[in-house]
């Protein structure tokens, strides 16, 4: 007759802690299996937690950088439109268009009072170069209502006309109309 060995210590009391089976040795395996299950399952889906994170992250940073990089591109032809415009032949050209004539030697003021430097008149253009400018300011295009001031408590307003599509030459002007000059302020 075959006896079974007594159980001691650890496993003794770990034998009386579960209900009673068929034999020891499994009622003793069932928790272990059961916890490494577990741990196999809640390590999957914590990995598949983390995965669709991290693949979010990367579909948000690739639309981050397309947008850096439209917005470079947007960034890039715009300082090239500036620096365009701001060329000292463009300057020179556009100013031309707006009937602008160079500048004479200018004069300067002290604080005190004292001119310094002789000052010059601009040199004169050629009447006949004189135009209209490409872009009229916006109250004479469209014959805005400007108002005049009075001393008197209501307002009164007065109409501007438009100006005509020709400008005068020297030919069509009495002699004691002057011609229109532009002038350039001191530097």
């Amino acid at each position: 007759m075959s006896r079974k060995p007594e159980l001691r210590g650890r496993a003794a009391r770990l034998a009386r802690l579960l209900p009673g089976t068929a034999s020891p040795g499994q009622a003793a395996r069932a928790p272990f299996v059961l916890l490494v299950v577990l741990l196999l399952g809640g390590g999957l889906i914590g990995l598949l937690v983390l995965n669709s994170a991290l693949s979010e992250g990367s579909f948000k940073l690739t639309d981050l950088q397309k947008d850096t990089k439209s917005l470079t591109d947007e960034q890039q032809a715009l300082q090239r439109d500036i620096d365009a415009y701001s060329a000292p032949d463009a300057l020179v050209r556009r100013a031309r268009e707006l009937g602008m004539v160079p500048g004479g030697d200018p004069a300067f003021l002290d604080p005190d009072g004292t001119v310094k430097g002789v000052p010059s008149a601009a040199p004169d253009a050629d009447p006949v170069t004189y135009r209209m400018p490409l872009a009229l300011a916006p109250e004479v295009i469209d014959s805005t209502v400007v108002p005049t001031p009075t001393a008197s408590p209501t307002p009164t307003e007065t109409v501007v006309p438009a100006p005509e599509d020709v400008v005068p030459t020297p030919e069509t002007v009495p002699s004691d109309v002057p011609l229109p000059t532009t002038t350039t302020p001191g530097r």
